[in-house]
């Protein structure tokens, strides 16, 4: 079979779009929502923006989703999803939850520990409808020649685990959202790519039922980030808040895990299990500058003395202005770095290794020079200036 044959990829791409459709249409509606029940950004010392500007955006992507799983559902081919899996309304409920929860917050502020809670609440009852990991490949503890080893874990472990997955994913989406369309950028490389991913796995597997869920809740999210990219991206006429990018922590969480999460990697060797593990790795890719920023922000924060919950204004995207790039040039550089490491981490799995492991890292490294340029222009200008 060629990887294309029989593949579903109009229908997802259909679904997808259906999901910008609705997300986009409604994106307009919310905002006057948003700003009679007084859910605006007033700009604080922090932030970038200095008009008032209404959020919960992330209302109108949550009905983005719905609308594409409910055309999903329609389709034949597509209704595997929702037959063999509760992924998909395990992602509807747990999505509903918390969108309401991050609403709140976008109109009340809602304190950390209150949000944290609904989070790990929120990742239960993906747990509860079993969108979590009953085994796991770690790269050590191997025996012999084998490289490393498979965990086994009981219920309790494996939902630990998806719990943990949910809450670090989310808030990394949460710590990212500084920038106009930076959170909604990055969740649309991300969904792709674990799409792109899933579909892959759909051709190599002859079609498995369980390749369908994740393939359906990350072009759903694609589509959302999509349709409401227009409306966000600089200058914003609205911001998807924390309602936004909390719903696309948890999604890519739901993708990953019901891609990776319910396979017993004991019948695979090394390579196929990093291979299978490619959804996290993608979604870590694509996270790995908001992540690393988190971890900093924490050390930076606890250092000082005060909560790792205090914000500030020394994320990434703040430390780009800085340098010297304006709004939207940097936006589109973290958007080339997330994506050369996300569908890098996908072409690994899909095509020569070597080849694109050397593309990957020219693209990198023409990434870090055009990131470093107004940092080198102020240099090269510093002396001639003083003389």
């Amino acid at each position: 079979m060629t990887p294309t044959a029989g593949l579903p990829i109009r229908e997802y791409i259909l679904v997808a779009l259906v999901s910008a459709a609705v997300t986009f249409l409604l994106t307009a509606l919310v905002r006057k929502f948003a700003m009679k029940s007084g859910a605006v950004a007033v700009p604080r010392q922090r932030d970038v923006h200095v008009v008032p500007i209404p959020r919960m955006g992330g209302l109108a992507m949550y009905f983005g989703v719905v609308g594409g799983m409910a055309l999903a559902h329609q389709l034949p081919v597509l209704r595997r999803a929702f037959e063999y899996s509760y992924d998909p309304l395990a992602v509807l409920i747990g999505g509903a939850v918390i969108v309401l929860i991050g609403a709140l917050d976008d109109r009340f502020e809602l304190d950390a520990w209150t949000k944290l809670a609904g989070q790990v609440m929120c990742a239960g009852i993906l747990v509860l409808f079993g969108l979590q990991w009953v085994s796991f490949w770690v790269p050590w503890g191997g025996e012999g020649e084998a490289l490393g080893q498979v965990l086994i874990l009981d219920r309790n472990q494996g939902g630990l685990l998806a719990v943990l997955l949910v809450v670090v994913m989310v808030n990394a989406m949460n710590f990212v959202d500084g920038l106009d369309g930076l959170a909604g950028g990055l969740g649309f490389i991300a969904a792709a790519a674990t799409c792109a991913f899933s579909l892959g796995l759909l051709a190599s597997s002859g079609g498995d039922v369980g390749t369908y869920p994740p393939a359906l809740i990350a072009a759903t999210l694609a589509g959302a980030c999509l349709g409401f990219l227009p409306h966000n991206f600089q200058p914003a006429k609205i911001f998807m808040g924390d309602s936004g990018s909390m719903m696309i922590g948890l999604m890519l969480a739901a993708a990953s895990t019901s891609a990776s999460g319910k396979i017993n990697y004991t019948s695979f060797d090394a390579t196929d299990v990093v291979a299978l593990l490619s959804p996290l790795f993608v979604v870590a890719a694509v996270l790995f500058l908001p992540l690393l920023d988190l971890v900093m922000a924490v050390v930076r924060r606890t250092r000082r003395g005060e909560s790792p919950f205090a914000a500030d204004k020394m994320h990434l995207h703040h430390r780009l202005l800085e340098i010297g790039h304006s709004q939207r040039r940097a936006v589109l550089l973290i958007y080339l770095w997330a994506g050369l490491l996300a569908f890098g981490a996908v072409a690994v799995t899909l095509f020569d290794t070597g080849v694109v492991f050397w593309l990957t890292c020219a693209g990198l490294l023409l990434a870090a020079l055009v990131s470093g340029v107004p940092r080198l222009k102020r240099q090269r200008e510093g002396p001639s200036s003083r003389s």
